[in-house]
């Protein structure tokens, strides 16, 4: 009631229903970037073509840039750009052979590319140097890529990201999500209730990122 009666004030003060809802709209977009985080930014996808242009631009300068090379790569991953990605990635393999999240970095391009073998092995390698690159993250991807095409071992990777990830919300979310997703309903809701459950318990500061992790594997969990 209360948020209908704001919407009508509104709409007599801006003499406008149509200009009322967006100015709605508006408050609730910045109320939720400030202290829920469940709406995308809107901001971010302009950033990140910016700094895509720049890398470009930057690496046309200069064609041995290595860093430039490696930090567009990720971006364009980002970007579900795997092919480009792959390519920047193999052309600074010599420089980059003990950096773990580069191996990381090229697995998630092969894995993108259907390459799920040779994804396995770059990423694997990428664990073997650091265990916890990316803090666990490539255990998920794995998990991802594998859930139609070996179940098992998909299981396997999720729960590998599961022993590193032991005290993150989110971690515990995408966890429940690949679990549902592997029609495995008793663990991903074990999953979903160890997120909320990690939120409760964590320090002021912290819940600010966590927040919509939890909001979303609460919403989540009552949908199983």
């Amino acid at each position: 009631m209360s948020k209908f009666m704001v919407l009508v004030f509104l709409s007599w003060l801006t003499g406008s229903p149509l200009l009322a809802l967006v100015i709605v709209l508006v408050i609730v977009y910045f109320i939720d970037r400030r202290f829920i985080g469940l709406l995308p930014s809107i901001s971010k996808p302009f950033r990140r073509s910016r700094n895509i242009s720049r890398l470009r631009q930057q690496i046309t300068l200069n064609q041995f840039d290595v860093s430039s090379k490696r930090e567009l790569a990720r971006l364009l991953l980002e970007r579900r750009k795997f092919a480009e990605a792959y390519d920047l990635l193999q052309a600074v393999q010599a420089s980059s052979e003990s950096s773990a999240e580069y191996w990381n970095d090229l697995g998630t391009a092969s894995l993108g590319l259907g390459r799920i073998e040779e994804g396995e092995t770059h990423i694997l390698h990428a664990l073997q140097l650091n265990e916890r690159v990316k803090y666990g993250e490539p255990y998920l991807h794995l998990a991802s890529a594998y859930r139609t095409v070996d179940p098992q071992k998909a299981l396997q990777y999720a729960a590998k990201f599961g022993e590193i990830q032991s005290s993150s919300s989110e971690a515990f979310y995408l966890l429940g999500v690949l679990y549902q997703s592997l029609d495995q309903k008793v663990e991903a809701k074990r999953a979903l209730d160890e997120s909320i459950a990690i939120y409760r318990t964590l320090p002021k500061y912290k819940k600010r990122h966590e927040r919509k992790w939890a909001l979303r594997s609460f919403f989540k969990r009552s949908s199983l």
